[in-house]
Parts: structure tokens; C-alpha cells; sequence
């Protein structure tokens, strides 16, 4: 039955098979930033980024925009259907007496896992787009819980029959420094702040309850065209021969996901009765770069599709929904979104990549 399960959903994400294949879990919670945000910034107030809420942002498959950082779906949006569930509703939508027994996201665009203390103590707390952190999101889902089960046998069942999706997390932390001017060596210094932040979210959900998690590691910044804009370098010994992407930056994102990994196996140890899946974005991401034509990127992985010009179509000055962009023709050709976000193409690559358990450290099916 595992076994049939496993491919029936394997297909199932990439469109092959009907959605009465039986589901694994029952309801999913989603935390973390713009990476898996479906409506939370927009109905936060949050003025940073207003041009979400409109075209061409959803353009792809929901044909207007939802508050979601890219042209269509995210991954969030892919395992959701890979399950039969429904899309997950943002929490700042919910409103009393409302069923969401299918679960609820809490991410938020611009979410670091820090605190926002921690940024107004490094003097860069002005450029938060919102004060959302992980915390703050973990605050939510506790208050929901008393709506979602009564008492604790019905909780614990429930519970049991989620799967919790911590992150990707932590993206922003680093982003708002090296946007400020931080350094590598800078950035390096926060990393054990911030693995530390997204462990006890961990840690405290499985308090909680919960015993299905996946905490998903960062993408390859190297490649992202914001980072490429920002940072270009005329030394071509910066820049991945192979891939174009700045090296150092990649290096980086690698140090992150290896600091996590390693806590995240303490945290197995502490709570052996806990699933904790390390979800690799990071390698997908990279085969996409590697090799953008063999998966069917044909306008590559570098340029954005969505944006005001030069050279990786990324102007700060004419961001993407701006006056001066353009957003281009074919989106499913493009593996970046506006610069920072990735297409819902690309989302629905690491997905699968997600889903097949190919760059996990265990299956969602086990």
C-alpha cells in the first residue's frame, strides 16, 4: 500500500493521474516568508510590496493575483494538491466559525526567523517589510489550535494526521543584511542565530503535537538575479563557470542548509518519535541551473521574467508590477519570477523533486 501510495502521488504532482488517490495526511500547516505566502502579507496591511496584489503576479493559473510572490503556484500550493487537499487558506483570513480542518497558512512575505528585535539591535530594522516572524507565526497557529480539536486524544489524533512545513524559513534574515551592505563573513556570524530560531520552532511544534515536519533548507541566493544585480563582480573568478551564479553567495546558502541539517539531527535524536524531514531546495534548484534546457527552461534560470531591464532583467528602481517592468510571454520558460521569486514552473520542479523523496532525508510516504 506504501509503495502504491508513493507513486500514485509522485504522479498525481505532475498531472498524470485523478486526485481519488488516497491522502497521507489529512491537513497541512504551513510557516515561513514570500517563498510560501498565499495572502497573509496583503491582508497583513503591509504597504512594503503592494504589487502583489495585483497583475501580473497569478497571472499563470489563477488569472489574478492572490498575494502569492510569483506567477501562479508555490510549492506549498503543489504538495497541497499532491494530497487532495485544498489550497491552504492564509490565517489573517480566517474568520470565526470558519472550517480549516484541512489547515491554515501562516507564512508572511518578508518573515524573517528572528525576531524583529534582533535587526532594530543591528540597526537595520527599517527595511523589515513586516514584523511577522516565525515566532509571531508560531503565536497563531497556538491560538488557532484550541479551535481545530478539543480535547487532548482528539488533538493528539489530529495531529498525528498533519504534516507541518517549517519554512523555508530564514532567507529574509540574511537578505535584509547583505541588501544593507553585511558581508559574507557577516552573514556567517547570524547563521547559528537563526538555525537556532527555525530548531525551536521546530522543537516547540512538535510540543505541540505535531509529529510529521518538514523544514526545507535555502535556495541557491547565487543564482537569484536581485543577488546577481546587487553584487555583480568584475572578476570572473566570482562567478560558477558552469552556471553563472556567484559562488560565494552559493557557498554561503550551503553553509546554512549544512548548519541545519546538522541541528535538525540533534533534533531527531531529542524526539525519536518525530518525523523531521530535511527538504533540499537547494539541489533542485542547482540541476535547474545546471541544466536549464534538458528541463525544459529554454529562456534559462538567471534572467527574470518579470522586471525593468538590465542585464538578469532585475531594476530596483522598475521592480516587477512597477511602472517600467514587463512581465514576459512565456513564464513556464523562465525559472525566475521578478528577480527574488522563482516561476511557478520552477516551484512545481522542486516539488516533484520534494514529493519523489529525491532530495529529502526521508520520504513523505514513509
Amino acid at each position: 500500500m506504501k509503495t502504491f501510495l508513493f507513486f500514485a502521488l509522485y504522479f498525481l504532482l505532475a498531472g498524470t493521474v485523478s486526485t481519488t488517490s488516497p491522502p497521507r495526511y489529512e491537513a497541512i500547516f504551513n510557516f515561513g516568508d514570500s517563498l510560501s505566502d498565499t495572502g497573509n502579507f496583503l491582508l497583513s496591511g503591509a504597504l512594503a510590496f503592494p504589487v502583489i496584489g495585483k497583475l501580473p503576479y497569478g497571472e499563470t493559473f489563477f488569472q489574478h493575483a492572490t498575494g502569492r510572490c510569483s506567477d501562479g503556484r508555490l510549492i506549498i500550493d503543489f504538495v497541497a494538491e499532491a494530497f487532495g487537499l485544498p489550497y491552504l487558506p492564509p490565517y489573517l483570513a480566517l474568520k470565526e466559525g470558519q472550517a480549516f480542518k484541512h489547515g491554515v497558512n501562516f507564512a508572511v512575505a518578508g518573515a524573517t526567523a528572528l525576531d524583529a528585535e534582533y535587526f532594530y539591535d543591528q540597526k537595520i530594522g527599517s527595511v523589515l517589510w513586516t514584523n511577522a516572524s516565525l515566532n509571531i507565526q508560531l503565536d497563531w497557529f497556538k491560538k488557532l489550535k484550541s479551535s481545530l480539536c478539543t480535547s487532548e486524544q482528539e488533538c493528539d489524533n489530529y495531529l498525528k494526521k498533519s504534516l507541518f512545513f517549517v519554512g523555508e524559513i530564514g532567507g529574509n534574515d540574511y537578505n535584509y543584511a547583505a541588501f544593507v551592505g553585511g558581508s559574507i563573513k557577516q552573514l556567517r556570524a547570524s547563521v547559528p542565530f537563526v538555525v537556532e530560531a527555525i530548531t525551536k520552532a521546530t522543537t516547540s511544534l512538535i510540543e505541540e503535537g505535531a509529529v510529521e515536519l518538514v523544514v526545507p533548507g535555502n535556495l541557491p541566493i547565487g543564482c537569484s538575479a536581485v543577488y546577481l544585480t546587487l553584487f555583480q563582480s568584475p572578476n570572473k573568478a566570482d562567478y560558477d563557470p558552469r552556471n553563472g551564479c556567484l559562488k560565494a553567495f552559493n557557498a554561503f546558502a550551503k553553509y546554512h542548509n549544512n548548519q541545519l541539517k546538522k541541528a535538525l539531527q540533534k533534533l531527531r535524536e531529542n524526539y525519536p518519535h518525530a518525523n523531521i524531514i530535511y527538504a533540499d531546495y537547494y539541489s533542485p534548484a542547482m540541476r535547474l541551473s545546471h541544466a536549464p534546457l534538458h528541463h525544459g527552461f529554454s529562456s534559462g534560470t538567471l534572467r527574470s521574467c518579470c522586471g525593468g531591464g538590465g542585464p538578469y532583467n532585475f531594476n530596483n528602481s522598475a521592480r516587477c508590477g512597477h511602472i517600467g517592468s514587463k512581465a514576459c510571454e512565456d513564464p513556464h520558460t523562465y525559472a525566475n519570477w521578478d528577480g527574488v521569486h522563482l516561476t511557478e514552473a520552477a516551484y512545481r520542479y522542486i516539488a516533484q523533486a520534494l514529493i519523489n523523496a529525491t532530495f529529502t532525508t526521508s520520504s513523505l510516504y514513509a
